[in-house]
């Protein structure tokens, strides 16, 4: 039997979830466009959805987009900015440890004629507000920042960065798919613009995201995917129904139960780096341990590769980064971004916490990880 901690890459379907969605994989299957009485009924459910996805990040209804996932959201944000902004200038700042949906849509921006400043962190893992300021210029339209990092789980200060676009014009975008759900997230209280964030983050399917757009935006913006004018024209398609009323009800769960959810995994994830610190000699944690959301413990065994650790130690699923840049051989960006001796870097392994782990799970994982890395060590020409 294995033991999940990896939550950061996806999270199982909360039944609760699960059992919301099934009439609408039956009887409930009619398409919201559609003008009959069926098609009427289930747009109905769509915008109570809508609704309630909004709330949770304290926006209105109507700022609410729905897409495939938080990579389709990052890049019609981001895409959609640039090319409707163009006019106003070409320069866009982002960070180097952006997940790769907004870093990869920069790099295209700038073979299309865009400049992009990559803004460096700190040994925290946090930007320096400061070189964010020298950053900025006059021709600066788009600023594309995440709330919380995929990898250390280090928070960004987004509200100061959306104070200063209320100063100085340009538009503010955050990848908040590692933050909802693990942190309070409103979009006033941040300033920002756009926000973008995914159902299979927060115990609902894969298959759906979340764009916020601020209303004053929504005119502006030039889609990506063109078609039937669903979703006001921003990402056409037909709107997968069964998946809308699942987000929403994981959106309804963040709504009641976030305090308790953050409290838990937080005791979770304290109670493991706590055994490991304490009981395996040379490891450390990667990024602020303070300043970073409930869920992620991104720890570094010295001497050893931590591939090898994942097999030796394979019924704990963990991860050596970003599950969507698991198939490299190099380290995490992120781990040399703040500056971790390359030998240590590819000894990293981030483990992350969800609402179902409990401490009886750490307890066994943390045997199986003691053991592992005993017999790997033993095996190291590297360690004495």
């Amino acid at each position: 039997m294995s033991i999940y901690f990896d939550n950061s890459a996806t999270t199982p379907v909360d039944i609760r979830v699960f059992e919301s969605m099934i009439p609408y994989f039956k009887e409930k299957y009619a398409n919201p466009s559609s003008i009959h009485i069926d098609g009427r009924s289930i747009r109905e459910d769509v915008e109570k959805s809508r609704a309630v996805v909004a709330k949770t990040i304290s926006a209105l209804p109507d700022e609410i987009i729905f897409c495939g996932s938080g990579t389709e959201s990052d890049n019609i944000a981001i895409k959609g900015i640039a090319n409707s902004f163009k006019h106003k200038g070409k320069h866009i700042i982002t960070s180097n440890i952006e997940h790769k949906a907004v870093s990869e849509s920069c790099r295209y921006l700038e073979e299309n004629g865009f400049e992009v400043t990559y803004l460096n962190v700190r040994e925290n893992g946090i930007i320096n507000i400061d070189d964010f300021k020298n950053a900025l210029r006059k021709d600066t339209i788009l600023v594309s920042i995440m709330l919380a990092n995929n990898e250390i789980g280090t928070i960004q200060p987004i509200k100061e960065i959306g104070q200063l676009a209320n100063k100085h014009g340009f538009i503010l975008h955050t990848d908040a798919v590692q933050a909802v759900g693990k942190m309070n997230v409103d979009v006033s209280e941040l300033g920002v613009h756009l926000l973008s964030f995914s159902g299979h983050k927060i115990y609902a399917p894969k298959g759906i995201g979340v764009l916020y757009i601020d209303k004053e935006l929504k005119n502006f913006i030039e889609p990506i995917i063109h078609g039937g004018h669903q979703e006001d024209g921003i990402r056409s398609g037909t709107e997968n129904v069964p998946y809308i009323i699942g987000i929403s009800k994981a959106c309804e769960i963040i709504q009641n139960e976030l305090h308790k959810d953050i409290e838990h995994i937080k005791s979770i994830r304290d109670y493991f780096e706590g055994r490991i610190l304490k009981e395996i000699p040379d490891v450390y944690v990667n990024g602020d341990t303070e300043n970073r959301v409930c869920n992620i413990s991104n720890i570094t065994f010295k001497h050893i590769e931590a591939e090898a650790l994942m097999v030796y130690a394979s019924e704990v699923c963990c991860s050596t980064g970003s599950a969507c840049s698991s198939g490299g051989m190099d380290a995490s960006h992120v781990l040399y971004a703040i500056n971790i001796d390359p030998v240590d870097a590819h000894g990293a392994l981030r483990f992350s916490f969800g609402r179902f782990n409990t401490k009886d799970e750490v307890d066994k994982a943390v045997e199986m990880i003691k053991v592992s890395v005993e017999k790997l060590r033993a095996m190291s020409p590297l360690y004495k």
